[in-house]
């Protein structure tokens, strides 16, 4: 579905989704890059509501692959169709890999010295704070129903508690929520 967002005005271009992505990919360590990606897009640029963005997020973090990815490719096809897509996706992906290459290559060769394992600690904290900001945003947006907060206790019970598999208890919980919102629209 390539619909646009009501409120927007004007579609980015393929290489302004690039240039985005590609600053994000750049600028962001860890596991904050969907902080980094809802700032951008929800509260800086407003090229996607809230809820769009919550529901691409699902979407991205239910598929195989890494979420972010995912992500790039999904908020690339809503706002720029195929081409859109292909460009969030080398974006996130190419200039990062280039500078991964660069600085474990420096890593590597510093890797004796004290300064750094306290820079890689620092970098780990703040990836840890804009995950707790992105989850904290979502907690308080998403809408509190009886039905999705029991399969997530449900899931945590069986999971953390009972050991279940993780596999067999996602797939079910999936399924069920998944047919429970199918027959609810």
């Amino acid at each position: 579905m390539n619909r646009m967002p009501d409120h927007l005005t004007e579609r980015p271009r393929a290489w302004q989704l690039f240039l985005i992505f590609a600053r994000i990919g750049l600028t962001s360590f860890g596991g904050g890059l969907s902080g980094w990606i809802f700032r951008e897009f929800v509260q800086r640029r407003r090229l996607m509501s809230e809820e769009d963005f919550l529901n691409g997020l699902a979407i991205a973090q239910a598929l195989p692959g890494v979420n972010v990815t995912n992500m790039a490719i999904w908020i690339g096809y809503r706002l720029g169709g195929r081409s859109g897509a292909i460009a969030c996706w080398l974006g996130i992906v190419v200039p990062a890999a280039f500078v991964i290459v660069l600085i474990g290559s420096l890593f590597a060769s510093l890797k004796g010295f004290a300064l750094t394992h306290v820079a890689l600690g620092g970098a780990a904290a703040a990836a840890i704070g804009l995950s707790l900001a992105m989850g904290l945003t979502t907690a308080r947006r998403v809408p509190r129903r009886v039905f999705p907060l029991a399969v997530m206790a449900a899931t945590f019970v069986a999971v953390a508690i009972l050991k279940w598999p993780l596999l067999w208890t996602v797939l079910v919980a999936g399924a069920l929520s998944v047919a429970v919102a199918y027959f609810e629209n």
